[in-house]
């Protein structure tokens, strides 16, 4: 168990330093990611949305 305990420490250890190393994005690019994918998000759930209601609709004809 201390072994363990030890190893987990350690572990916390070498990943705070490995997380001072990273080169975070700014606000500015945060924020521009951000607005990509929600836009992504919004055209790809409308794209699915049509095709869902074509979909629908054709199978509708087809049943009756």
């Amino acid at each position: 168990m201390r072994q363990y305990c030890a190893n987990s420490v350690q572990f916390v250890k070498e990943a705070w330093q490995e997380l001072k190393k990273v080169n975070w994005p700014g606000r500015k690019e945060t924020l521009g990611g951000t607005a990509v994918v929600l836009i992504l998000v919004i055209v790809v759930s409308i794209f699915l949305g049509l095709i869902d209601f074509g979909l629908s609709r054709l199978v509708k004809q087809i049943i009756h």
